[in-house]
């Protein structure tokens, strides 16, 4: 047992440490006493604060064996933050002192301390640490000038109370997914940085951290990564170089505004045309992308129906139908905006999470494709006909209008190349972005509809009518009535069996009630009506809670908090963020994910697949996403030990793609 001063110091590769003291001997009537405990981390090594961010542990000691010890209290240094795996950590490098301050029992009667250290310090890997610590401080008088030193030096960067700071922490609020703090000072803030301390179930992401023009205001907005409904007493710590403060700010319902632009930030024009190339180039990728089979039929009709028109009556055509898709952007758009503007987070695609939504969809596709096949035809009223036949190109428009608006609509659960890219940097941006993106974004979509527009001569090429037509107009029917079999069980995905077959019997009535003749005049229209409200009364009704969704035995469900700990154990972790009415993803399930040589790798015992499924809201999963400045899927990323912050995949997979990223995550004797 060391005697006075410090104890003998626990070494490893990782981290050297020790217990040190300001007084060599415990003086008469003093009944405390200044201990530190003196960590030393190697190079790229780190230790964490008594709040570690999302993952990670603090420093413990307990005190059991010792004699002549009351209590003893660790002060805490303002911790710095690190960036590791994608997650926010806050703790400290190279070299920390944990000041402690130790009551004695009996004041001026020798101590024998036994410090049962519990430590976690990470690398590239993390590396749990536990020893103990003996010291021994006999009776008596004097003071380790080195040793008060360094304690000293440490505890000045101790935050101090609200009393006696000269930064004032004024309002926390959580809403909309983040907690927004409010803080001010005297002196211009220079380098700030937010630590919010809300427990162990409580994890926030990196702040958005602005201050007004003189630096005297701050701002600021964390993403609420986890959470639980009951709200403990919250803590913030906010540092500016050497001066740091803890307070516990008043609590706020209001949402304080964000007046401190950054204006740096803002993209410039060229940034602004490059991402909307990458809107349109997306746009167009999406034809020819697997959501290709809900809007195939769509486009084939579209081709067919201008067949024996006049050349003027074609291009007119096919620009209702290219402004029927650039419309449904912009009230995509407009939606968008509306939404961000009340605080929700929105993505590509989302609406498909919707059992509403579905539900609409799926008796739409039902209803065309029933027609299609000649169960019933969609008649008017007689004399609604007779004014409709006497201005039928005004007719045939709105058909045209409306064939484009829903080419889109069905368009939107799949992502491509660049569409990812273009679709983050609108939903992040300004209401301007948005509108310019979706609208690149229309035009690359409509670009098949704007090509027969430019030369209508192309519709000629077809062969001429005859019974051909009839065969083309049953493939047609056939891929509708396979676009509904899939939304059906997208909606089975989203909200069980029961309203899936209980949707399914509801549009056979509906096609049932088309069809056959129904006694009274207005008893049709009554049924069909009362059809379609029942059905979509039903979702909303009879969908259950979330369920954790049964995954592939290859699979593990997807955790975040995981990922850092599978690494540090020299993992490498593949994760899939995928839907059941994301195509893409399935495409690239079956094409890449479920093949060999792909499977293989996944399976090896150094690599865990992990599966997001976002079929319904997950707000975990949408974090994570935005983390990564994403908004739609496919979205797939490699983590490793040589790949930390991850390798982020395009959104269409090869199996080159994938192994290549594997191989570069991985540790070299793992490949």
């Amino acid at each position: 047992m060391s005697v006075a001063a410090s104890t003998d110091t626990y070494e490893n590769t990782a981290i050297s440490a020790r217990l040190i003291s300001v007084e060599n001997g415990v003086a008469t009537n003093s009944g405390t006493l200044s201990l530190g405990l003196d960590i030393k981390l190697a190079e790229g090594w780190k230790a964490y604060w008594r709040s570690p961010g999302e993952v990670g542990l603090p420093p413990e000691i307990s005190w059991d064996g010792s004699t002549n010890l009351a209590t003893a209290q660790i002060l805490w240094p303002a911790p710095e933050r690190f960036t590791a795996f994608g997650i926010e950590n806050f703790g400290y490098n190279k070299r920390v002192v944990l000041p402690i301050q130790a009551v004695l029992e009996t004041a001026g009667q020798a101590v024998e301390l036994q410090a049962g250290v519990t430590l976690l310090t990470c690398s590239t890997v993390c590396v749990p640490h536990d020893f103990n610590l003996a010291l021994t401080i006999p009776a008596g008088a004097g003071i380790d000038a080195a040793s008060a030193a360094l304690i000293s030096e440490f505890a000045e960067r101790v935050p101090l109370g609200p009393d006696a700071a000269d930064i004032e922490v004024e309002t926390a609020v959580i809403a909309d997914g983040a907690l927004y703090v409010t803080a001010r000072s005297a002196n211009a803030f220079v380098n700030p940085d937010v630590f919010p301390e809300m427990g162990p179930t409580f994890t926030f992401g990196k702040p958005d951290i602005r201050t007004n023009s003189a630096g005297t205001e701050l701002w600021a907005k964390l993403p609420l990564l986890a959470s639980e409904e009951q709200l403990p007493l919250l803590q913030v710590t906010v540092t500016d170089g050497s001066r740091a403060v803890t307070a516990m700010p008043e609590w706020s319902n209001t949402v304080p505004d964000a007046p401190f632009e950054l204006v740096a930030n803002l993209p410039d024009l060229a940034q602004i045309l490059a991402i909307a190339a990458f809107a349109f180039l997306g746009g167009l990728i999406l034809n020819v992308m697997p959501c290709v089979l809900p809007v195939l039929s769509i486009k084939l009709t579209s081709v067919l129906n201008h067949g024996d028109k006049p050349s003027h009556e074609v291009r007119n055509g096919f620009l209702m139908s290219a402004l029927g898709v650039l419309v449904f952007m912009w009230v995509l758009s407009a939606g968008i905006l509306v939404l961000q503007s009340v605080g929700i987070t929105v993505g590509w695609g989302l609406q498909f999470q919707n059992p509403v939504f579905l539900t609409i969809m799926f008796l739409v596709l039902t209803v065309f494709a029933a027609n299609l096949f000649g169960i019933f035809e969609i008649s008017l009223p007689s004399g609604l006909q007779s004014r409709l036949a006497r201005s039928s190109v005004r007719d045939g428009y709105i058909g045209d209008f409306a064939t484009g608006a829903f080419a889109a609509v069905l368009a939107t659960p799949c992502s491509a190349p660049f569409l990812g890219t273009a679709v983050a940097f609108a939903l992040s941006g300004r209401p301007i972005d948005v509108i310019i993106v979706f609208t690149a974004l229309g035009l690359g979509l409509s670009l098949p509809y704007l090509l027969f527009a430019w030369k209508p001569g192309m519709v000629r090429l077809l062969p001429k009518p005859g019974r051909w037509m009839l065969v083309v107009k049953w493939v047609l029917a056939g891929l509708l009535a396979g676009t509904a079999i899939w939304l059906l069980w997208v909606l089975m995905g989203v909200s069980g069996v029961r309203v899936a077959v209980s949707v399914l019997v509801l549009a056979v009535l509906f096609v049932l009630f088309a069809t056959i003749r129904l006694p009274g005049r207005y008893t049709r229209t009554a049924a069909l009506a009362a059809v379609a409200v029942l059905s979509l009364a039903l979702p909303g009704t009879l969908t259950p809670p979330p369920t954790i969704k049964e995954i592939g035995q290859d699979w593990v469900t997807f955790d975040r908090s995981e990922i850092p700990r599978l690494i540090s154990q020299g993992q490498t972790v593949f994760v899939d963020v995928t839907a059941d009415w994301c195509l893409t993803c399935k495409a690239n399930k079956t094409l890449v994910l479920d093949r060999v040589p792909v499977v293989d790798r996944l399976r090896d015992e150094k690599v865990v697949a992990m599966q997001a499924d976002w079929t319904r809201p997950n707000p975990d999963i949408s974090r994570y996403l935005e983390a990564h400045n994403r908004f739609g899927i496919p979205f797939n990323i490699v983590y490793g030990p040589n790949a930390p912050d991850g390798i982020i995949l395009s959104e269409v997979l090869t199996s080159d793609a994938v192994l290549n990223a594997l191989d570069a995550a991985a540790l070299a004797t793992d490949k």
